[in-house]
């Protein structure tokens, strides 16, 4: 049986949670859904129940102050509920998910999406090679299990998280054999002036560079990994220089280690925000490609409220501020008397111009100057730039058009690993800009679904059996 609400979320990170917690805080009945067995999303991560002592994080102290919060409010939260499909039905919206493997639906008034980011790695050789991680799937490796990615770790990508992960390493006992950002240091004095607006963030962040600078950790600026050495295992890579368009220049150095920690920034997450008929554009500064929403999260589309990273790359303390702006948004759509918080939505704009900062130092770069001809691209289907690339010449002029063809997108990551990086070839080679290709066109299911769990308990003898034709 379907059960009714009248707002359902969909992600219960701070944007997810917060919007939860406010709108049931108004006497709104709010069911949430999280793919993860606890909320907190992947920035305030929870850590494993089977950890029973841990050095206290300011992540790990707001994760924990969210997950009270929710836990205290009206709102049912579903844990480890894998939305797979989003309709409309007349006035309400029917909200279709897996839960320990069985099918299960709800229906609300109105849908808040808070999907949050998904990482984007740039393919080059070797990057499918084990012993290869992304940044994101490192801070949730180290954040909830206090796993280490390896003996000697090579970090490498853009943006704070590359300092971040490579002090975590150090601090869960570690070793970090060097760190490669394609920043260079004019970039973060360039970013300066935004990060006032939350001193306190860019303070840790100085924490971090002055931990590695102390520990002599080599930091390669200005640079990028070229390639990634060994078949079963990760046991060395190549480093070199990056121009202005990321292609390497001068031969590559050469680092042992066995295991690389591998991310060209944020790209938000909008498949579900499509799959729901939310217009979409691209803005550069937020990651990309962003639903059309207003600060509240408001949408053109009739009863959905789009809000978090998931709106555009902000980072947790403006997702967390526009959640509640979203929570009171659906509260007042449903007719409750709201009391606006003073000066919230001038807040979520401070916090903005700190998390933009940010994204320009780590938003997706997307160069296939790296991406060699051999290299995988599409790694579910084992798609080669070549094999794309070809596809494209033979009148493939979308990444649509390449995903019918090739299947690329069509795997079990539904695309997450590589439309970016198809996006930029196709750009390219229609010598264009990446904002010209749309993503592909989402389709229901948005993650595997086991047919049996459609199925359900379905049974042949169940069938009817038609009367036999007449003769």
């Amino acid at each position: 049986m379907t059960k009714s609400y009248d707002i359902a979320v969909i992600g219960a990170g701070p944007a997810g949670a917060n919007a939860a917690i406010e709108a049931a805080g108004y006497g709104a009945r709010v069911v949430v859904l999280d793919e993860q067995p606890r909320a907190g999303g992947q920035v305030w991560r929870a850590k494993s129940a089977a950890i029973l002592a841990a050095p206290e994080t300011p992540e790990n102290s707001a994760g924990n102050a969210l997950r009270e919060g929710l836990s205290g409010s009206s709102a049912t939260h579903l844990s480890k509920a894998r939305v797979w499909q989003i309709e409309r039905d007349g006035q309400a919206w029917g909200i279709h998910f897996l839960q320990e493997g069985r099918a299960a639906s709800v229906s609300a008034k109105l849908l808040i999406i808070a999907a949050g980011a998904q990482e984007y790695v740039q393919p080059i050789p070797g990057w499918t090679t084990p012993g290869v991680i992304g940044l994101a799937g490192a801070t949730a490796l180290m954040k909830q299990e206090m796993t280490l990615p390896g003996q000697a770790t090579v970090v490498a990508g853009s943006g704070p998280l590359v300092f971040f992960v490579a002090s975590e390493i150090r601090r869960l006992g570690g070793q970090v054999a060097g760190v490669v950002t394609s920043n260079r240091r004019r970039d973060w004095l360039r970013a300066l002036p935004a990060m006032a607006a939350r001193a306190d963030l860019a303070a840790r962040g100085g924490v971090w560079l002055a931990d590695l600078m102390l520990a002599r950790v080599p930091i390669f600026w200005g640079s990028g990994v070229t390639h990634i050495a060994g078949e079963k295992s990760v046991s060395g890579l190549g480093i070199a220089k990056l121009d202005a368009s990321g292609a390497p220049r001068g031969d590559p150095a050469q680092i042992s280690a066995d295991s690389l920690c591998l991310g060209n920034g944020l790209i938000p997450s909008i498949e579900a925000a499509q799959l729901a008929g939310a217009a979409i554009t691209y803005q550069g500064d937020l990651g990309g490609w962003v639903p059309k929403a207003e600060v509240d999260g408001t949408t053109d589309t009739h009863g959905l409220i789009i809000c978090g990273d998931g709106a555009g790359i902000r980072g947790a303390a403006a997702a967390e501020l526009q959640g509640k702006l979203a929570g009171q948004n659906a509260a007042r759509q449903l007719g409750l008397a709201v009391a606006p918080i003073a000066k919230l939505a001038g807040r979520f704009r401070a916090a903005s111009r700190f998390g933009v900062a940010m994204t320009a130092l780590s938003k997706p770069k997307p160069s296939t100057a790296l991406t060699t001809p051999e290299a995988i691209v599409c790694r579910c289907e084992s798609l080669t730039r070549a094999m794309i690339e070809a596809e494209i010449a033979s009148g493939a002029q979308s990444a649509n058009a390449v995903k019918s063809g090739l299947r690329a997108g069509m795997g079990p990551c539904g695309g997450k690993f590589c439309q970016t990086a198809i996006a930029a070839l196709v750009a390219q080679a229609r010598g264009g800009d990446i904002k010209d290709v749309p993503p592909p066109t989402p389709r229901p299911p948005l993650r595997p679904v086991p047919t049996a769990a459609l199925a359900g308990d379905f049974d042949y003898d169940d069938l009817p059996i038609p009367k036999p034709a007449p003769l």
